[in-house]
């Protein structure tokens, strides 16, 4: 049994550079409190005028994100609640898009679900050759509705149509540097470290309005996102609730 009582997100400054890291025991699944938190980090450090530049990191060395907390996935028994969950998945990537920030993404392991959501939402991410993708909603009964749109701006249509069919295949860190997710894979945690802090550092040093207003243009035309994500999530909150799910979750208890 896993303590949840470990798992943390937290917002440090130093030089300029924000670093938002989060944890779970479950290899860094995102339950309702923890995506509630990481929005709360991502608004409060777009806010701080200091803070020039963000680092979304998780702790551990085995897996980025795991995406949905599947215990909470189990625990779910009507629509509002499934669509309350999910809803949390939106507030990140809406709060990610909307920060006026740039975000670096730093992913040391496997994304799953949700995890590809916030590599995708995330305006420069950098991993290393252990960080391969999984989108493995379909197996369980659901879909990846909610990041779909972040996804699919980074990966394209024809990838995403791809990963996420091939639902319980993982994808290799270079495909997804090839299809645009990644900008660089390392070929470890410490050359991974050292790219993200020099980054960091770089952009730090840049005009922040100008960084702001580029930041603008990288996500024009996701204006509608706010609406988009809220209708995504109440589907998925409808099919968690389908006995294919309910059956398919049940293995994993």
């Amino acid at each position: 049994m896993q303590d949840e009582t470990l798992a943390y997100v937290k917002l440090t400054e130093k030089d300029g550079i924000g670093t938002i890291e989060f944890f779970h025991p479950n290899h860094n699944a995102l339950p309702s409190n923890l995506l509630l938190e990481l929005e709360k980090m991502i608004n409060e450090a777009g806010k701080n005028d200091t803070i020039k530049v963000i680092v979304l990191q998780s702790a551990g060395n085995r897996t980025f994100c795991a995406g949905a907390s599947l215990n909470e996935l189990l625990s779910i028994n009507n629509e509002v609640s499934g669509t309350q969950f999910f809803l949390g998945f939106a507030n990140v990537i809406n709060a990610m898009r909307r920060c006026p920030k740039i975000i670096i993404c730093r992913v040391q392991g496997k994304a799953v679900g949700g995890g590809v959501g916030l590599s995708a939402a995330a305006d420069y991410c950098l991993a290393t050759k252990y960080a391969a993708i999984k989108l493995s909603e379909l197996s369980i009964g659901i879909g990846p509705f909610v990041i779909e749109p972040a996804v699919s701006r980074k990966l394209g249509k024809t990838t995403m149509q791809q990963i996420t069919l091939d639902a319980e295949s993982f994808f290799s860190a270079e495909f997804a540097k090839e299809k645009g997710l990644y900008a660089e894979v390392l070929d470890s945690e410490e050359a991974l470290d050292k790219a993200v802090g020099a980054l960091a550092q770089k952009l730090s040093g840049y005009n922040p309005d100008a960084l702001k207003e580029m930041k603008t243009v990288f996500w024009e035309g996701t204006s509608h996102w706010s609406k988009l994500l809220k209708e995504r999530a109440e589907i998925s909150g409808r099919l968690v609730l389908s006995d294919f799910t309910k059956k398919a979750l049940e293995r994993f208890k």
